[in-house]
């Protein structure tokens, strides 16, 4: 499953082609990124399964060079006396609202870039969009209630729909 951009027009419309956070396929890659770059980091996943990062205050949509992608979020890294670790990962991202079930995609992209990770995000962000007021919610606390209009809202993830 792939998600595509749900966010504010006026963000997307600033991605310029080519653009895009930087992939990331090896332990190496990492590295030098995070080298750069202060974390946590926002992230996505591209259609290739390749993760992607760029600064936490960048769009999740800038990183994607605007396409639809199959997880997104933030990600937080450290290096011990090992490998690269992935220790802190979220789904949270109000321009693609991606449902948990994106977890899968998001570990085969560390698994392909040789960096370790937790066996679920360790911060899980629930999104639904009511079904009244076509608001996109964040599901606190067990409560599915839109925080918009006070309406129920759906078990299911319905972002897209």
């Amino acid at each position: 499953m792939s998600y595509r951009y749900v966010g504010p027009a006026e963000i997307r419309a600033l991605v310029r082609p080519g653009a895009g956070g930087r992939a990331i396929g090896s332990p190496a890659d990492l590295g030098a990124w995070v080298a750069e770059a202060r974390e946590p980091y926002t992230f996505v996943v591209d259609l290739d399964g390749r993760l992607r990062l760029a600064p936490r205050r960048s769009e999740h949509v800038a990183c994607a060079g605007g396409g639809p992608v199959p997880a997104a979020g933030e990600m937080a890294f450290r290096r011990e006396s090992g490998p690269w670790t992935a220790h802190e990962i979220s789904n949270q991202s109000t321009g693609y609202c991606p449902d948990l079930t994106s977890w899968h995609a998001v570990a085969r992209a560390l698994e392909s870039a040789g960096v370790g990770h937790p066996d679920r995000f360790t911060h899980e962000v629930v999104f639904r969009r009511c079904e009244r007021c076509r608001e996109c919610s964040v599901v606190r606390e067990g409560e599915f209630v839109c925080v918009f209009c006070g309406s129920d809202l759906p078990v299911e993830w319905n972002v897209e729909s």
